[in-house]
């Protein structure tokens, strides 16, 4: 099913994973998944991998989920690292095995590189990309956004235009980047609706495992650290057992806010493990929610 449908429906709650570096880790992330599963989100999605550098797992993982369980699956798909024609075979095989919707990211530089270079006879832009798959199959489309602006974009403005060129081009729903002030996510979306932005937002979150981590995180993506969350991490910096709880603390109070606000979904970044997420929506009570809670 395609998720546009499901959001037509209820409001969701979804799983991010990403592949292993190695084949062998592929158990590993399947069992994630399976754990995971037990708290019905209304889709799970597998990521591209830093660069690109794991895609062949990401179709395995994905073909996976679709043919052997109940979830609803999203493919990442990044024009990193590959040309046109190389991204078209991938959506052949996933259309092949059954696979309703991907999400199209530009994606990162691979590892060494600053700047985003496409291949020869490759995409430039997610929209490109996203223009090609509305052309040529039928699968759902999901684009990214960002509360607090791309790293690579000049003003707010600028990035706004961007997420609606994504919609012009096919996008069905956007997913934003991580936050930790939801005060960005409301801004945003008051902004993009009156900017002619009518698709579905959902927001995305990643409930903090260690300090030094989420300030890695947040320096890439150029999110920032509300300053009593930061001086939170700082106290308990050496102590990841302590900042998973406050991470679990946090992400609660952030998605009830959220969730309580109308929003259309809850998009976990759940960094392949289940512990935080099961948590989170034990506390809110929507683990097998139904949408309407």
């Amino acid at each position: 099913m395609k998720i546009k449908g499901i959001l037509k429906e209820k409001r969701t709650i979804s799983c991010e994973f990403f592949p292993p570096r190695e084949a062998e880790g592929i158990p590993n992330v399947l069992r994630v998944i399976d754990r995971v599963s037990a708290f019905c989100p209304d889709f799970v999605s597998v990521t591209y991998g830093a660069g690109g550098s794991t895609r062949a797992f990401t179709e395995e993982i994905t073909m996976h989920v679709k043919l052997e369980t109940d979830l609803e699956v999203m493919a990442h798909l990044t024009c990193v690292g590959q040309t046109k024609e190389e991204i078209h075979g991938v959506l052949e095989r996933l259309d092949r095995a059954g696979v309703d919707n991907v999400i199209a990211l530009r994606g990162d530089p691979p590892r060494g590189q600053s700047d985003f270079i496409p291949v020869e006879g490759g995409f430039n832009h997610s929209t490109d990309l996203i223009k090609h798959i509305k052309k040529n199959f039928q699968f759902g489309i999901a684009g990214a956004c960002y509360p607090e602006g791309h790293t690579e974009s000049p003003d707010l403005n600028t990035d706004l235009r961007y997420a609606k060129l994504k919609v012009e081009k096919g996008a069905d729903f956007l997913i934003t980047q991580l936050f930790y002030d939801n005060n960005y996510f409301f801004e945003f979306v008051d902004r993009a609706q009156k900017f002619g932005i009518n698709v579905p937002i959902v927001a995305g979150v990643l409930p903090i495992l260690s300090a030094s981590q989420i300030r890695r995180f947040t320096a890439l993506c150029g999110a920032r650290i509300p300053s009593e969350l930061d001086q939170q991490l700082d106290k308990y910096a050496e102590d990841d057992n302590a900042v998973r709880e406050l991470g679990i603390e946090y992400a609660t109070k952030q998605v009830r806010e959220l969730w309580y606000s109308g929003v259309p979904g809850i998009h976990f970044y759940v960094l392949n493990r289940s512990y935080s997420v099961s948590k989170i929506l034990a506390n809110l009570g929507l683990a097998g929610h139904t949408g309407d809670t």
